[in-house]
């Protein structure tokens, strides 16, 4: 006779658990963001979309961060973001000009004297709506454009001024202008993705490297050099990308909230670019490494080996011509 209510008493005993320890609204979507590197100014942009997003959209999108690659290499995350998988990624845009070369064109040498300079220049109202549809037609968003930081060499043997750049095999990110670049130099370019540049220097596939002072303070790349070599020639600038057959998927209003939020991001994410440069360039200092800056006879000799190179490889591709030479008259105003 008791059974019975012994029995629901148990029952509901654990459904009344079950409710206590479950979330109190479940997300309706989830929005996975990638990234190549950890505690910089892309792991920022990540950080930042988390909080706007499922603040605005009162839960309904769950944000996760997956820094240092755990969605697989940068090549299958961008395309997940083609296909859908991958909500969103956060790269420099060299990466993504395999999608669309006029990405490749931020890559230019001296196309930016500073950051500020670039931050002027990529936030222009004439410039910046071009800038973040590119890719529209290949499935992918672009939401947020922002600087890291200028890109410093290093090499297994250490450079300190132009020449140390011959007959070296640098890493690079793959796209025509750095390539033109190295060449200028008389250096051979390989296209590498970011893990697998230590194991690269240690095993000999390449001599050295570019990258910004946030990579080589994270990555511990004084226990492979200790000089950062200084030209301040190639601003490496990043995007925010979104999956289009994810946006698609969500309700509009949902949809306006994450593409306002990384339009609304790109402001903070300059400024707060520049401070975290500086606490990284601080931190390779106290960490034993060295600045080496070139000389102004060298900084003279640099304009002239690279000046030409945005010219050389946009030529022949009219569409990424005439965006280059926007960006370029752009900056000019500045």
């Amino acid at each position: 006779m008791n059974r019975i209510p012994s029995m629901l008493r148990t029952l509901l005993a654990g459904t009344a658990l079950a409710l206590a320890l479950a979330p109190a609204h479940a997300a309706d979507f989830t929005m996975k963001i990638g990234f190549a590197t950890m505690n910089d100014i892309q792991h920022q942009w990540g950080t930042w979309m988390k909080e706007g997003i499922e603040a605005r959209s009162g839960g309904r999108i769950e944000v996760k961060l997956f820094p240092r690659n755990q969605l697989g290499t940068i090549a299958s995350q961008i395309e997940g973001l083609q296909l859908g998988t991958v909500e969103a990624f956060t790269s420099p845009a060299d990466f993504f000009a395999g999608v669309d070369p006029r990405f490749g064109t931020f890559s230019v040498p001296v196309l930016f004297k500073d950051m500020a300079h670039a931050e002027k220049t990529l936030l222009d109202p004439g410039m910046n709506p071009d800038i973040l549809g590119l890719g529209a037609d290949k499935n992918v968003q672009v939401v947020s454009i922002y600087t890291f930081a200028f890109a410093h060499y290093l090499a297994k043997q250490g450079m300190r001024k132009l020449d140390d750049f011959k007959g070296k095999k640098l890493r690079v990110n793959a796209t025509a202008a750095e390539r033109a670049k190295m060449r200028q130099f008389g250096a051979t370019a390989v296209p590498m993705d970011l893990s697998e540049v230590i194991p690269g220097l240690q095993q000999g596939i390449i001599d050295g490297t570019q990258s910004v002072s946030a990579v080589y303070v994270n990555l511990k790349f004084n226990e492979i050099s200790k000089i950062l070599y200084e030209l301040d020639d190639t601003m490496v600038v990043s995007v925010g990308v979104v999956s289009r057959p994810w946006l698609a998927k969500l309700p509009a209003d949902l949809r306006q909230i994450v593409i306002e939020e990384g339009q609304k991001l790109q402001p903070r994410m300059m400024s707060q670019s520049r401070t975290l440069d500086e606490a990284m360039r601080k931190r390779w200092l106290d960490a034993g490494g060295e600045f080496i800056k070139a000389t102004p006879a060298e900084q003279t000799r640099l304009r002239q080996l690279i000046g030409g190179v945005g010219e050389e490889v946009t030529k022949d591709n009219p569409a990424v011509s005439a965006f280059y030479k926007k960006l370029a008259a752009t900056g000019a105003k500045y």
